[in-house]
């Protein structure tokens, strides 16, 4: 597999890295080498992994893994994992990909410890970056855990995310695991208005804000109101079953 590493140490230090380049880079020699690596994805959303399932799947097998303790309520978090998976079986129908689906326990007590002192912090400030390092652990952790060859992350496609930001967090995390990290800018090529259109043809649900509490509150969303809202969706769904041919497995076997 191709260590980015290797990739920047040959890049001037002093530029400023496309990393949309560097991942074109990376799929152009799968495709010359005939490999079609194991990618574990991380999405927020449904929206974010439009584009960038539509893009990935020419070149890799991907698993999408659904880690975001950081959204809140519960009830508007598993409206937007039985959505995220909604699209997944849609887009494998239509397309005849294989893209699977693996989630992680929502924890939300877990992800408030590790922004504690930064609940005030702007948008896209200090507070986002602990939250992009802490779900890009879980999901290189988890890479590691099931044999993935590489760990992404979708949160690249937002207009409203910082992607050196979250690159740079991809690359500090590949350090400390047996796992490498893909690096990419989704938005990049059209990739942002791609996935509005895919949103349109799929009909699916955007979210109005990113996911925390303090996100949520800083932009005036009545999370009563979204809470109401999630719920009313979810009550007729099975969160667990309504979707089992995307659900991941590992050696047969259900995870």
């Amino acid at each position: 597999m191709i260590d980015l590493q290797e990739i920047l140490a040959k890049m001037n230090p002093n530029q400023k890295i496309n990393y949309d380049r560097v991942m074109q880079q990376m799929t152009k020699v799968w495709a010359k080498e005939a490999v079609r690596p194991r990618i574990l994805m991380h999405v927020c959303c449904a929206p974010c992994s439009t584009y960038t399932l539509e893009y990935l799947t020419q070149f890799a097998d991907i698993t999408v893994y659904f880690a975001n303790s950081n959204i809140h309520p519960k009830d508007e978090y598993h409206r937007r994992a039985y959505v995220t998976q909604k699209f997944i079986s849609e887009f494998n129908q239509k397309t005849g990909n294989t893209v699977q689906f693996l989630e992680a326990d929502y924890v939300p007590n877990e992800y408030i410890r590790q922004v504690r002192g930064l609940e005030d912090e702007p948008e896209g400030g200090e507070r986002c970056r602990v939250c992009f390092d802490y779900r890009l652990d879980k999901t290189a952790q988890k890479a590691v855990e099931l044999g993935f060859d590489y760990f992404a992350s979708a949160l690249t496609i937002s207009p409203h995310k910082n992607s050196q930001t979250i690159n740079d967090v991809g690359i500090d995390v590949q350090k400390v695991y047996t796992t490498k990290y893909l690096p990419s800018d989704f938005k990049k090529n059209n990739g942002y208005r791609r996935s509005v259109e895919m949103c349109d043809e799929y009909d699916i649900y955007r979210q109005c804000y990113c996911g925390c509490v303090y996100a949520a509150k800083l932009q005036g969303i009545d999370l009563v109101q979204v809470k109401k809202d999630a719920k009313a969706f979810i009550a007729d769904k099975d969160l667990e079953k309504d979707f089992p041919q995307i659900r991941f497995s590992y050696h047969g076997e259900s995870i």
